[in-house]
């Protein structure tokens, strides 16, 4: 397993709405509560979504993986932590979505997202300059 270079977590409170007909949230949520715990990794990068279009390079998610260990409920409150774990080639983050009371785990998976040139369409088999630039490492 690869350490991780860059983090960042956020806390939600599971709202009513997240939930399905079994009083559980539902679990394409999930990918939503990846999406707030990503959002903060970029923003902390200085490369959230603007600056990534302002680059040239769209960073589209290419691979969604969850595991489903503990289901999440109505009001609790839950830590999503993301940790960026490769970029040379592609951009992968961990996920690890835990209790804020117990310290339980509860989720964890990854998501695996390609730069795309936005201006060829072309999908980049190296990562842009850019993300080392931000990521504060050698680009190869």
């Amino acid at each position: 397993m690869t350490k991780p270079l860059h983090s960042a977590s956020v806390t939600v409170v599971i709202p009513f709405h997240d939930l399905d007909p079994m009083h559980v949230v539902w679990h394409g949520n999930y990918a939503r509560y990846f999406e707030h715990a990503r959002t903060a990794l970029f923003q902390q990068l200085d490369y959230d979504v603007p600056a990534m279009r302002d680059s040239g390079f769209a960073w589209p998610v290419i691979e969604l993986n969850v595991r489903y260990a503990r289901p999440l409920v109505y009001q609790q409150k839950i830590e999503i932590h993301a940790a960026i774990v490769e970029w040379e080639n592609r951009l992968k983050v961990r996920y690890e979505i835990r209790d804020v009371a117990s310290g339980e785990r509860l989720t964890r998976g990854h998501t695996v997202q390609v730069a795309v040139n936005m201006t060829s369409g072309e999908m980049c088999f190296v990562s842009p300059a850019i993300l080392f630039e931000k990521l504060g490492v050698p680009h190869p």
